[in-house]
Parts: C-alpha cells; sequence; structure tokens
C-alpha cells in the first residue's frame, strides 16, 4: 500500500498522486540519491499477483529502461519492494494529447503534423531498439509545457497484451490495428495504424470508429472502411489525409513499412501540403501476374499435378488435389470428389493426369489479350475522368468575393477564387495592444485589417478598445478583422483624415502621409494584381480619421508569388538552441548570426529572440538570426581586499601615560566585525600583520594597556596622620583606524 511520505527503494520519496490508469497509479516522487523530481508509476494490486504478468512486465519495462530520447519519456529504474512493482520515469509537466484535442477541439493541420513528426520520431527510436509499444494513443503522448511532446508506457503495454487484458484495463479499442483486435500478431506496422487513428482525431476532433460496446468497434476496425477526414474537416489538405489514409490501411503490407518513411512524408507535407507525393502500397500488383515461357509452364505443371501432400495427423501421402477436396471446409469425405471425377484418389475412368501444352498456351494467349483490352478501357475512362476534372477546376468556383478592382487586403494582397476553403482559427485577444502590434498580429494569422477611431477617456490613443469579431470567435483566414481604437479624449480634432495611397508606389505613399503627419510602418505581401513596389492595402483606410503622428500600415506589393519559393518563419523562442536549429531546416531555413546573452527569463541554451517574427513569409534559405540565453547573469565577485600593517607602540599623543617595555595587547577587527589578530602582551614593536582575500575594506586596531596610578593621601581625622593608598592599575585603550587596499 502506498502512503504519502514513504520512502521505496532506499531513495524514492513518495510526493502526491497524480494521476491513476487502468493498469497502475502515478505519483510525483523525489530522487534523494539523485537530488531530482522523477514520476513513479506503481503497478495496482490485482497486476502485482499475477506472476506471469508481473515477469513480463518487468522484462518489458527494463527494455524501455534502455530508450533515451527526446520524445519519449525516459525510464530511469524499475523495482519492487514488498510487492509493491514500480517503474520510475522521467517527469513531465504538461498535458495529454487527449486533453488539449478536448480543449482545442480539433487542431489545425500544421500542428497536428508538427506533433506527429515528434511522436513518430520517438517511435522510430523504440522500433530500432525492437521495443513495439502496441498502445499508442492520445492518452500515451504528453505534450510538456515548453512545447514538446514525448511517448509515455514503453514496455508496460506489450506486457499486457501478451496477458489477455481486457479493454476496459488496457485503455480505449478505438486506436487498436485490426490485427491486434483479432488477437493476431503485431508488429511495428501496428503502432503506425493506431499513429494514424490518432492523426484522425488531432485533425477532425474524432475517432474514425465508434460504438457502444469495445467489440462493436473492434469489429468496425476489422470490417469498416476507414472514413476520409475531409469527410469531417473539408479544409485538411490532400497530402495529410493521404498520409492518414495510408497509415490506417486494413493490410499491414499496405501501410507505411517503417516510422522513417512516414517521417519523411509528413515533413514533405509541412512543406507541399497540397503535392500529391504520398504513394500507396499494393502488394497485389507487386505479385501480378508475369509472362513464364512454356516450357517453365509445363514443368510447374507436371510437378503440381502429381505433387504428394502429407496429412498433419495420418501421416498418409495424398495428391495436391486430393488434399484440397480433404480440407474444403470440410464438406467432402475423406478423398471423394463432390462432382465424382474421382474417388478414394483415382479417377473413375482410371486414366492418368494428362497435361495439354497446346491447350495451355492458347489459354495463355487469350488471357493476355483480354489483359490488354481491360488495360485500353481503363486507360481511355482515366482519360475522359481527368479531362472533366481540368475542366471543373477551370471553372471559378461562386461565393468568393474579392478585393475592389481585384486587390486582395490581407498581408499577401492576393484574393485567388480557386483557393481552397480557409481553416478556421480563434480570433486572437489584441484589445489594449497598439494599432501596430495589434495588425501585426492579425496579419501573422493571415486576417485582414481595417482600423476605426473613436474617442476614449480610457484607452491611450491608438490602443484597441474593441475588436469585431470579438477574441475567440472563430474565424475563417482571410477574414476581415476591424479594429476600434482610441483617438483619446476630446473633440474631432484630436483625428486628422487619412489620404488614400492604394494604388501609389510606396515612396510617393510614404513622402504623402509623413507629410499629413503619420508615421509609415512597412509589409510586404504578393499580389497578382498589384506590381511590386506599389501599395495594395492600407490601415487604417482612406477617409478614416486617426490620431496625428499615428502609424499607417501599408502592405505593398512583391509581385505574383513564385511557386514554393517562400516559406514561413516558424515561433522558436522558447525552443531549445537545438530544437530551433532542426526547426528552421524543416523549413528550409538557415541559422544566420546566433548571439549567446544573458536572460533572467529564459533557462540556459533556450532560444529568446529572433529577428523575423512568427509566420513572416520569407525566400527558402533565409538565414534566421537568433538570441540564446546564457541563463540569469551571475552576480559579480564581490571585491577583496588586503591588510599588510606595521603597527608602532602608542605614541605619547595617543598614550601620555605609556612607558616603553610596558605589556600590550593588539587587537585587529574588520569593519564587517571579523577579528583578525589578538595578541597579549606584547613588548617589542613595531608588529606585522599581514592578511589576504578580505571581504572589508578597512578595520580597527585596538592597543590596550594597563598603567598603575598611585593614591590620593588621606589624612585620618582622629589622629591627624596622613595615610597613602596602594596604587590603583587602569586600563588604558588607542584605537587606530585602517584602510585596506584592494586586491
Amino acid at each position: 500500500m502506498i502512503k504519502i511520505g514513504m520512502m521505496i527503494g532506499d531513495r524514492y520519496e513518495v510526493l502526491e498522486k497524480i494521476g491513476t490508469g487502468g493498469m497502475s497509479d502515478v505519483y510525483k516522487a523525489k530522487d534523494h540519491k539523485l537530488n531530482r523530481f522523477v514520476a513513479m508509476k506503481v503497478l495496482k494490486q490485482e497486476f502485482s499477483e499475477n506472476t506471469n504478468f508481473v515477469s513480463k512486465f518487468r522484462i518489458e519495462a527494463q527494455a524501455a529502461a534502455g530508450l533515451m530520447h527526446p520524445n519519449i519519456v525516459n525510464v530511469y529504474d524499475v523495482g519492487e519492494e514488498n510487492g509493491i512493482y514500480y517503474i520510475v520515469m522521467e517527469l513531465v509537466e504538461g498535458i495529454t494529447l487527449k486533453k488539449y484535442i478536448e480543449k482545442k477541439m480539433r487542431l489545425t493541420y500544421k500542428e497536428a503534423v508538427s506533433i506527429a513528426i515528434q511522436v513518430s520520431m520517438g517511435i522510430e527510436a523504440a522500433h530500432n531498439n525492437h521495443i513495439i509499444h502496441r498502445d499508442i494513443k492520445p492518452q500515451n503522448i504528453i505534450i510538456s509545457r515548453d512545447g514538446k511532446v514525448k511517448v509515455t508506457d514503453f514496455g508496460i503495454a506489450k506486457a499486457a497484451t501478451s496477458n489477455t487484458i481486457t479493454s476496459n484495463v488496457m485503455g480505449s479499442v478505438h486506436y487498436t490495428s485490426p490485427e491486434q483486435a483479432r488477437g493476431g500478431y503485431s508488429d511495428e506496422k501496428s503502432d503506425i495504424y493506431s499513429l494514424g487513428i490518432t492523426m484522425f482525431e488531432m485533425l477532425t476532433g474524432r475517432v474514425p470508429f465508434n460504438g457502444e460496446t469495445t467489440v462493436a468497434i473492434a469489429i468496425k476496425q476489422i470490417q469498416e472502411e476507414m472514413p476520409y477526414p475531409s469527410e469531417y474537416v473539408p479544409e485538411i489538405p490532400g497530402s495529410v489525409e493521404s498520409i492518414v489514409m495510408k497509415c490506417c490501411q486494413k493490410s499491414p503490407d499496405r501501410r507505411y513499412q517503417n516510422m522513417r518513411e512516414l517521417i519523411a512524408d509528413l515533413k514533405q507535407s509541412l512543406m507541399n501540403p497540397d503535392e500529391d507525393f504520398v504513394t500507396q502500397n499494393d502488394p497485389d500488383l507487386e505479385g501480378g501476374t508475369r509472362m513464364i515461357a512454356d516450357g517453365d509452364m509445363a514443368q510447374i505443371k507436371r510437378h503440381t499435378a502429381y505433387q504428394e501432400y502429407e496429412e498433419p495427423e495420418s501421416g498418409t501421402m495424398r495428391l495436391r488435389s486430393e488434399a484440397e477436396a480433404y480440407y474444403e471446409d470440410g464438406d467432402y469425405a475423406d478423398g471423394e470428389y463432390e462432382n465424382g471425377e474421382y474417388e478414394n484418389g483415382e479417377y473413375e475412368d482410371g486414366d492418368e493426369y494428362d497435361y495439354n501444352p497446346g491447350m495451355d498456351r492458347v489459354t495463355t494467349i487469350l488471357a493476355v489479350l483480354g489483359g490488354i483490352a481491360v488495360c485500353i478501357v481503363v486507360i481511355i475512362l482515366a482519360i475522359h475522368v481527368f479531362r472533366n476534372l481540368g475542366q471543373d477546376r477551370n471553372e471559378p468556383e461562386s461565393g468568393i468575393v474579392s478585393g475592389e478592382s481585384g486587390e486582395g487586403n490581407g498581408p499577401e494582397g492576393t484574393d485567388d477564387p480557386g483557393a481552397d476553403v480557409p481553416a478556421v482559427i480563434p480570433m486572437p485577444d489584441v484589445v489594449g495592444k497598439t494599432v501596430e502590434d495589434a495588425t501585426n498580429t492579425l496579419y501573422g494569422k493571415n486576417l485582414r485589417v481595417q482600423v476605426v477611431y473613436e474617442e476614449s477617456d480610457t484607452y491611450d490613443l491608438s490602443v484597441v478598445i474593441r475588436t469585431d469579431p470579438e477574441k475567440n470567435t472563430e474565424v475563417a483566414e482571410g477574414a476581415l478583422v476591424t479594429l476600434t481604437a482610441s483617438l483619446g479624449a476630446g473633440s474631432d480634432s484630436n483625428g486628422v483624415e487619412v489620404p488614400s495611397v492604394v494604388s501609389q508606389s510606396y515612396e510617393d505613399a510614404e513622402k504623402t502621409l509623413k507629410g499629413q503627419g503619420f508615421t509609415v510602418i512597412r509589409i510586404e505581401g504578393y499580389s497578382d494584381a498589384v506590381s511590386a513596389g506599389y501599395v495594395v492595402s492600407q490601415v487604417p483606410e482612406a477617409f478614416e480619421r486617426a490620431p496625428a503622428g499615428a502609424g499607417i500600415t501599408l502592405t505593398v506589393s512583391l509581385g505574383p508569388k513564385p511557386e514554393s519559393s517562400r516559406v514561413r518563419v516558424p515561433y522558436l523562442i522558447g525552443q531549445s538552441e537545438a530544437d530551433g536549429r532542426i526547426m528552421l531546416a524543416e523549413q528550409n531555413l538557415s541559422v544566420g548570426e546566433v548571439t549567446y546573452e544573458y536572460n533572467e527569463q529564459f533557462a540556459e541554451n533556450v532560444i529568446f529572440n529572433q529577428n523575423y517574427t512568427q509566420d513572416v513569409e520569407v525566400e527558402t534559405g533565409t538565414k534566421v538570426d537568433l538570441w540564446i540565453s546564457k541563463g540569469p547573469e551571475p552576480t559579480a565577485a564581490p571585491a577583496t581586499y588586503k591588510c599588510e600593517v606595521d603597527i608602532q607602540r602608542p605614541t605619547p599623543e595617543e598614550a601620555p601615560d605609556y612607558a616603553e617595555g610596558m605589556p600590550v595587547t593588539i587587537k585587529l577587527e574588520t569593519d564587517d566585525g571579523r577579528t583578525l589578530q589578538e595578541i597579549q602582551n606584547v613588548t617589542g614593536f613595531p608588529q606585522q600583520l599581514r592578511y589576504y582575500n578580505l571581504t572589508a575594506s578597512g578595520g580597527t586596531i585596538t592597543l590596550t594597556y594597563t598603567v598603575e596610578v598611585p593614591g590620593a593621601p588621606v589624612t585620618d581625622p582622629a589622629t591627624g596622620e596622613v595615610v597613602i593608598p596602594a596604587p590603583t592599575k587602569e586600563t588604558r585603550t588607542v584605537t587606530r583606524k585602517i584602510t585596506f587596499v584592494k586586491e
């Protein structure tokens, strides 16, 4: 029984329970040996009592402990104490992919593919070590707070499936491959199937097969056709959908054969989402009919006609044809063929099997001619279908409204009627930001912007008061967002009418706006309608009122967009330097100048700034400058001082009653209260004192000595006798302030 505060294995202190599952409970613990926090997974009692399960679990967990990969929740230790079987794993602060999907409803294809790439890399590392997960699902994928994706529960899945654990314990059957549902052999391609189902859920927010019972779902996994993700989310790119469908083929031979192939296609889909580059495996075509020479054909048939077959049980030898009759669903008696052609292994007429090569040659020729005819029909039909598809694509779609005069208003300056259905995204929260910052944020999300101003006593000039649509409202990419910004308090005199500069050259537009007292913010985008160097759109629009000195954002045309020549810059802030370099390489970008600086907010080797903002389009191969944190700046080492002094005897000015040879106590103290030296009964001077590496800049020397003071004569009133009392001893102190020398 696990209790909070107990120590396991003489090193793991159980701190709190952080989760529970079908087979185990998970606790946060502290490893006192290595002084780090870990996650401890403890098997539930019903499994701990199953010796067969425990044995397999221990073997698999120990194998998983050998895995070390950034996308795997690493296993540190496996152990048992007093009937408690546990695994010690890396503690990952974050959220499961299942909860992340539930929170966001569904993910964009870019986010889903990026997560799938990281999951695939972790699974690939396991497969390379001959470890199969067998339980890939969103519940076993964790997204850490810094954005890294990690797969957990390696090893425990195989131990469980090999012991016929029920589905309610093993988790959801929604992600189980058909071969697993049948109870058959499963290998690396089973993990690929489960990952495909997980990708389907990321893209659509639902699983492809559902039912009232686990058995019903398992039957659907085996029998029903996989639905296309685009049936639920039409804007999913074709390449991404093809990848999911290839992962989820019923036959393992038709799926990706290894994770390396899948990762390559996933990365390609990020760069070219609409290209058709996914090749489908078709083992039937690979094993298709081939022409065989007549001699070879005759030899094969003679061999197979008289090939003997040994019954598994009786050991008797039979002709292949007889054996096939014997094993045909048990419908026929031993050696008794249905149509009566032969009985008990012999033909009724007693004739031996006669092979006619001439007749077979005719049959072969007819089959070849028939195949050629079928191919010709298929080619004609394909040409007809693709011709119609091409005509459909050339016809303009209805319901698409472009900007005035064909000018785009978005950051790219294009409105393509043939574009794909735009993705739906939540409206960013930009209230309280300046118009410039808000505009840049919305452009980064592929949204168009218009700005209107109104008086406000609450908001400063050019600060966004509200947006239409409001934050978190679902909007389509390319939609128009209206920003209402503050004109400040007072009358309309605070606002200046913005002149129209659309279709002017950037130089002329800049001159016009600056002449009206505005500042100019330039962004660039492609446009098929506006020549390079000319203004595509402006924010705020012409004839709107804006504060004097406000920034007017001009979208300047780069001309028509070249094919696949520009990519979007990924958001690298918060990523490690290594991960940032990988993300740039995946986008065909390179690393430019790298600057290492101290930063209080970011840990060491974490990117805290980049010279291109997120989602800005740049040419492939562009160098992106990075700023890497060196961690918090170390505090400067305190200055140190040295004391080199020769202490002289007290002078007559300091101690008039001091006489040479009197014993003196010398004490040296620093200004921070440290006693460096205290010497008693010193009679010889000077005294040398040498001290180094002192933190105080000065100190005090105290010289103490004792003198005898004669008593004052006293007259006895009774006798008149003068009495002289014995002398008394008094302590005298001399202090000297001293300044140390800086080392």
